[in-house]
């Protein structure tokens, strides 16, 4: 990969081109009080990604609707006191099957993965957790997925593989039906006094017995050679992954933040972000992103959803 390269087109509007033919799926909005959560949720429903309920206290809800001149008369709402039981509410109406995902609005993520990851009441799989950013970075030439950035802080070997497993999912879901997967640390050999690349040779080794399936895996490799075959080259690195990894896997939530952040203020990447593992996707999209961040992010849902439904129909 050689990041002189000439920008690509952009592989956010192909993800939302891909949606075009899917029915939207019912997402629990989570305390859409204030203008960008509405904003999201509704730009989300005109595109045809999202079918809104807005679970919140609905005084707020309409009084920031107002405020805005945004018209949520197609929405239902469905009334909540406060934000805390806001996440409730929304994870009881997936329990129920009255929504296929979440969508957080104005709250803290931990509000919102409180009541996900409840033990008796929440959204919990056999699978643990894990958070995928989606990039688009100019400078390559496809979708390039980071995790994880935002929930498991310092995964251990089998938290990672359920990591990978994730990221294989989603990515294959959008389309790419063998990710190629760089796992990182800061090298690309074997070192014992660094665990990270001890568990990515462990991580590459579960895939060749088929205990992670789906994908390529290569790792230990430092960023420059994940990205670029011609650091790869240098180093004497012979895979398929090196310069077309299409999934970065951090070895811990610092690491996996800086990256994806890196990328998104230096070389100027969107981004979306989307909580795999639970039950349904869980759109945790930060209060400070814009508008195409919050729809990439549906897409990404409801891609998932879609592609989910297709293997259960198998």
């Amino acid at each position: 990969m050689d990041l002189s390269a000439p920008h690509h087109k952009n592989s956010f509007d192909d993800m939302l081109e891909a949606t075009a033919p899917l029915a939207p799926i019912v997402t629990a909005v989570v305390h859409p009080v204030d203008a960008a959560s509405l904003e999201g949720a509704l730009a989300a429903l005109e595109k045809g990604l999202i079918t809104p309920l807005l679970v919140g206290p609905e005084d707020r809800i309409k009084a920031a609707a107002q405020e805005h001149a945004l018209d949520i008369s197609a929405c239902e709402i469905i009334d909540a006191p406060h934000s805390h039981d806001s996440a409730e509410t929304a994870v009881r109406l997936v329990r129920e099957g009255r929504a296929q995902a979440i969508m957080k609005g104005a709250l803290h993520t931990d509000e919102v993965m409180s009541a996900v990851v409840h033990k008796t009441h929440g959204l919990r799989t056999e699978r643990r957790m894990s958070h995928v950013f989606v990039l688009d970075v100019p400078a390559y030439p496809k979708p390039l997925m980071i995790t994880d950035a935002a929930i498991n802080i310092f995964p251990d070997l089998m938290a990672k593989a359920d990591i990978v497993q994730n990221a294989i999912g989603l990515a294959q879901a959008i389309g790419v039906d063998t990710p190629k997967v760089a796992i990182l640390s800061a090298l690309e050999t074997i070192y014992p006094k660094i665990p990270s690349t001890v568990e990515a040779a462990a991580l590459c080794k579960m895939a060749d017995r088929g205990q992670i399936t789906g994908g390529v895996l290569d790792g230990p490799l430092a960023f420059d050679n994940a990205i670029s075959r011609r650091a790869a080259d240098a180093k004497g690195i012979k895979s398929e992954v090196p310069g077309d990894a299409d999934i970065l896997v951090a070895p811990d939530l610092e690491a996996g933040n800086m990256i994806a952040k890196q990328l998104m203020y230096l070389a100027g990447a969107d981004s979306a972000g989307i909580v795999l593992g639970a039950r349904v996707p869980i759109m945790l999209t930060s209060r400070a992103d814009g508008t195409l961040s919050r729809l990439v992010s549906a897409a990404l849902a409801q891609l998932m959803v879609h592609h989910s439904l297709g293997k259960d129909l198998m």
